[in-house]
């Protein structure tokens, strides 16, 4: 397994048990193949730079984990077809110093 850090961004208008939910919904896509979540770091409401499909504001999430690329595929097709992500972005810090 690989260590990882993925940002993503959410939708801002989510009620915080819609928000939650769907992070939890994205930690657990990590976790079902065995992966280990290292830390959570919601970053919380902030203002884009430009606007993005007519939004100017987004909930960021930083998450860091050990996972395989079975785990990072599956987690990138889950949040491309979720309507309540807006962006993310995949590292992978291996090898990174």
């Amino acid at each position: 397994m690989k260590k990882y850090e993925v940002m993503y961004i959410l939708k801002a208008n989510l009620e915080d048990a819609t928000r939650q939910a769907t992070i939890d919904s994205l930690n657990a896509i990590i976790t079902n193949d065995g992966g280990v979540i290292e830390s959570t770091d919601e970053w919380g409401l902030r203002e884009f730079a430009y606007e993005i499909d007519g939004m100017t504001k987004g909930y960021y999430v930083v998450v860091t984990f050990n996972g395989t690329a079975a785990a990072v595929a599956e987690f990138e097709r889950i949040a491309r077809i979720d309507n309540n992500v807006i962006r993310t972005m995949m590292l992978c810090l291996e090898g990174i110093k």
